[in-house]
């Protein structure tokens, strides 16, 4: 009789406490069941923002979240990724990572913050930067050659400017003047944003940058080149940097890509990196990439590690023979 009543005592029981456990799980919900946040090692404004608005928009709705964008600006983006890489891998942390944090910033910071190679999980490679070499409106240059001529006429005179130590344009203003022997004075800004005002208002002389492209478009500075193989689609007439004659070295890799803090799990990792795949195939999407002077290049997870890790070798080499030196 005993065991009678006691069986279904002990199974009630046991069913309560299965009970108990399965409502926090319940409750939790499937990822994502809050607001992703998308960090951008950039302020506001400049190409890097524009591209993680854009990224934000379309992945919440590939995704079904929220995705909010939160600029954290400063150090050569170590700020923001340092943030990134302590965050929680839970999948609601995603850096919009600029690939110079991996390939480029270890060689000049003994001691960054994070671990380039380990902090990390990649997502994919999202977009390569396309740049023009631009002048302000009175430097009395018209044309690559001229602005080289000017440069040599005037030694250490000319400025250019870039968003920051270290940047794509920091690096591009020092091949330049490396391939063409001019020398020019660097003038480190927080973002594109903010160069391509100094460039519009005159207080720099050269800059580097996509952000000048509307600046140029609207007549407000002179665009000569653009800066790589071919010509950038929103300023057709103006020549690409290989037209003018002038040899460039470029890295292999993408201008960004997509990480999440190391131990995400696998599974979200996974819908994050197919969703952005999915993304960068819209037409929409890649109409809008090219007025804000990206390009789509998507790389898989796999793919992109390999280019950081080439990218890290180029650099390695480029930036002592630049004159680009690791920081005391």
């Amino acid at each position: 009789m005993l065991k009678k009543f006691l069986v279904p005592a002990l199974l009630g029981v046991v069913g309560a406490s299965l009970a108990a456990f399965a409502v926090p799980a319940a409750a939790q919900g499937a990822w994502p069941d809050k607001p992703v946040r998308l960090i951008v090692p950039y302020p506001p404004g400049g190409t890097s923002d524009n591209l993680g608005r854009l990224v934000a928009e379309r992945l919440g709705a590939k995704l079904g979240a929220t995705v909010i964008v939160d600029n954290k600006p400063g150090g050569t983006t170590q700020i923001g990724t340092e943030l990134a890489a302590r965050a929680a891998p839970d999948g609601y942390t995603v850096l919009l990572g600029a690939v110079t944090a991996f390939t480029v910033l270890p060689h000049l910071r003994s001691k960054l913050p994070y671990d380039p190679k380990r902090s990390f999980e990649p997502l994919g490679g999202i977009a390569e930067y396309l740049s023009v070499v631009a002048v302000r409106k009175d430097l009395g240059a018209a044309s690559l050659p001229e602005l080289v001529a000017l440069a040599k006429a005037r030694p250490g005179k000319l400025t250019y400017g870039s968003a920051g130590q270290a940047s794509f344009g920091h690096i591009a203003g020092e091949i330049l003047k490396r391939e063409t022997g001019i020398d020019m004075l660097h003038v480190p800004f927080k973002g594109s944003a903010d160069a391509a005002t100094a460039l519009a208002g005159g207080q720099v002389d050269v800059l580097i940058d996509g952000a000048a492209v509307p600046l140029a478009k609207a007549g407000r500075v002179v665009p000569l080149a653009a800066f790589g193989a071919v010509r950038h689609p929103e300023l057709p007439a103006v020549p690409s940097l290989s037209e003018t004659g002038i040899p460039v070295k470029r890295p292999e890799g993408p201008g960004w890509g997509l990480f999440t803090p190391k131990g995400t799990p696998a599974a979200i990792n996974e819908r994050i990196s197919k969703a952005l795949q999915a993304l960068l195939q819209e037409s929409e999407t890649q109409a809008r990439l090219q007025r804000i002077s990206a390009m789509p290049d998507w790389r898989t997870p796999a793919q992109l590690e390999r280019a950081i890790q080439a990218d890290w070798k180029f650099y390695a080499e480029l930036l002592p023979a630049i004159g680009i030196r690791p920081e005391e």
